[in-house]
């Protein structure tokens, strides 16, 4: 069973519309990310999605994120719990920690492969997301 910790999420009641334009701004960070040929920005939309991706999926069981340090964390626990995917919270974390990096240290260098692999991670999840068991949400869900 899932816990979800006060600490990190609030109940609340999205309508099926709020949970709709969720999944759509993660659809269209993916649309970015496939026409862009800047590795660096295939990743950063990529990461992006993905976190949009686990904020629809929150959405969908009534919960919303609250926005304090970790809650990135969170989300890709909970994704993971939820989606019954341990390896996407280890990958999904490990995407965070290259872009804190990436925006708090040194800088980094994201390669062709490695964001070719994120992003299709990110695009498996969009995917595997609408054809999971959440039926209610697939009569929401943009094509």
């Amino acid at each position: 069973m899932t816990k979800f910790d006060p600490q990190f999420f609030e109940k609340f009641q999205f309508t099926k519309d709020q949970i709709k334009h969720y999944f759509a701004s993660a659809a269209r960070n993916l649309e970015i990310a496939k026409k862009i040929d800047i590795p660096e920005g295939i990743f950063k939309f990529s990461y992006d999605a993905l976190i949009k991706i686990g904020i629809t999926l929150l959405a969908s069981q009534g919960y919303k994120i609250r926005s304090i340090p970790g809650h990135h964390i969170k989300i890709l626990e909970i994704m993971a719990q939820l989606l019954g995917d341990p390896e996407l919270e280890a990958i999904g974390n490990l995407m965070r920690k290259q872009r804190n990096f990436d925006l708090y240290d040194e800088g980094l260098i994201i390669t062709r492969k490695q964001s070719k692999e994120y992003f299709e991670l990110a695009l498996l999840h969009k995917y595997f997301f609408r054809n999971m068991t959440f039926r209610p949400l697939l009569s929401v869900m943009p094509p």
